[in-house]
């Protein structure tokens, strides 16, 4: 079984995508130049900023990055730095400029956050005005000093509140909540999101937290002592949520975690995501990874008789 054309594009909240492949969030850094070369020579389908606050934010100290030893997977806690919701804005809008007279389909995603509901709504207010295809409220990370004591993902209440407020203060831009692979009820908190107005999920941020520690200096290695653990450690659990999400949202999934080949991105669509975010990939493939994959995905779907990706989201549902 074969088919002839295939085609990659897809359409994510009002917005098309040439190819169902995004730039996770805090790959690649807050820089216009590095957004748009991840579009044009890397060959995303869509980039995500990194997730940025209502001021600048320094982070952690080095080290906040290593490969885990014998697997395709990272831990991290570099700690959220960022530039401040102003210079953000400023250098989205210069990469939308950039996007547009390349006449590259790529929409921009605008990742943020805050240490409470009325802080991601400022923070919203600040960056819709660049104009974003879609904001992204990263609600999952651990290093988000909230006023609950913990990540907002863990709270269906929560959230609610934020996506109410961020819908608020900027109504005309449709709103991904990012969620935890951590929560116990990740699909209740989806379900509150929804309920509350949000137009997609993105499904999931790091697991964890994780230590490695140094024999040598007898020590965990990372500055922060512990970090989220991503890359091919996170995909079976990234696509047990996705694949729980399905079940029961009306609204598209972005799956997140662990896409490193056009395998991994057909299997996330079968559990459900209509687009797929890669990350730690970029690290073990390089910027042309979205390429790659794209590549790897149309030749799949040519020799398993799939003309569209869409064939594909939720597949994996149909056959209980």
């Amino acid at each position: 079984m074969g088919t002839k054309i295939v085609k990659l594009e897809t359409e994510l909240c009002n917005a098309r995508l040439r190819n169902p492949t995004i730039l996770a969030s805090g790959v690649l850094g807050v820089s216009a130049s590095v957004l748009v070369r991840a579009a044009r020579e890397g060959g995303a389908g869509a980039v995500t900023t990194k997730s940025c606050c209502l001021q600048p934010r320094r982070g952690h100290s080095n080290p906040v990055m290593l490969p885990l030893p014998r697997s395709a997977s990272f831990i991290n806690a570099v700690g959220l730095s960022n530039p401040g919701a102003e210079e953000e804005a400023r250098e989205i809008a210069a990469a939308k400029r950039e996007l547009d007279a390349a006449r590259l389909r790529a929409p921009l995603i605008a990742s943020f956050f805050g240490a409470s509901a009325a802080e991601f709504a400022e923070v919203a207010r600040v960056l819709a005005a660049a104009k974003p295809s879609l904001l992204e409220a990263n609600v999952s990370c651990p290093n988000v000093e909230s006023d609950l004591g913990r990540p907002f993902a863990f709270d269906a209440r929560a959230c609610t509140r934020i996506v109410e407020e961020v819908k608020a203060a900027a109504p005309r831009i449709p709103l991904s909540v990012k969620l935890s692979p951590n929560a116990p009820n990740i699909v209740d908190v989806a379900l509150a999101c929804e309920e509350a107005g949000a137009d997609a999920v993105t499904a999931v941020n790091t697991l964890g937290p994780g230590m490695v520690i140094s024999a040598e200096a007898h020590a965990p290695v990372l500055s922060n002592k512990v970090g989220g653990v991503s890359g091919a450690a996170l995909k079976p659990i990234a696509l047990r949520c996705v694949y729980s999400l399905y079940e029961k949202l009306e609204i598209p999934i972005i799956g997140t975690g662990g896409i490193a080949s056009g395998r991994d991105a057909i299997e996330m669509l079968e559990a459900g995501a209509s687009a797929v975010g890669i990350g730690t990939a970029v690290y073990d493939r390089g910027l042309t990874v979205f390429s790659l994959v794209c590549e790897e995905m149309a030749s799949w779907m040519k020799e398993n008789g799939f003309g569209r990706t869409s064939d594909l989201v939720g597949l994996a549902h149909e056959k209980k």
